[in-house]
């Protein structure tokens, strides 16, 4: 509990740059797989049962893009711009699957910064090994903002 302990707060708007990149790096591993399908009760059979994944046409399970998407607000809370922040709007692609064990760079650059309704637009590209595109989008997103 942290009853009379101070939290981390996020940036302000004000210490935000154009052209500010973050870069994270992430596993998909079968434990975090197994977490988000118990979490979610997701029972798609392609994105853990490898005999019918065989079956389809990405031949072996594929990651949750919603996954994905977890593991990019999970960077924009705690980095970019941090503690605090308020996700508003999002739009995002999935030009090719991610497969059980890929290793993703996902790089986030805040575009815009939009001091009048304290808001920055972040643009996110993920990548594989190969240097494929998995994911591409943008999000705006409030930093904090706290009331005095």
């Amino acid at each position: 509990m942290l009853l009379g302990k101070t939290r981390k707060i996020g940036r302000r708007i004000e210490e935000i740059t154009i052209g500010e990149k973050l870069t994270i790096t992430e596993k998909m591993d079968d434990k975090d797989l197994l977490l988000y399908l118990g979490l979610t009760n997701d029972s798609n059979p392609l994105y853990i049962q490898h005999d019918f994944a065989s079956q389809s046409v990405y031949e072996k399970p594929i990651v949750p893009p919603i996954m994905l998407t977890g593991v990019i607000t999970s960077a924009i809370s705690k980095y970019l711009p941090g503690p605090g922040s308020y996700l508003k709007r999002q739009s995002l692609a999935f030009p090719i699957p991610t497969y059980h064990y890929s290793v993703i760079d996902f790089t986030f650059e805040v575009k815009e910064v939009h001091m009048n309704t304290n808001e920055i637009v972040i643009q996110v590209i993920a990548q594989n090994e190969e240097e494929q595109i998995v994911v591409e989008g943008i999000f705006h997103v409030s930093p904090q903002l706290l009331v005095n």
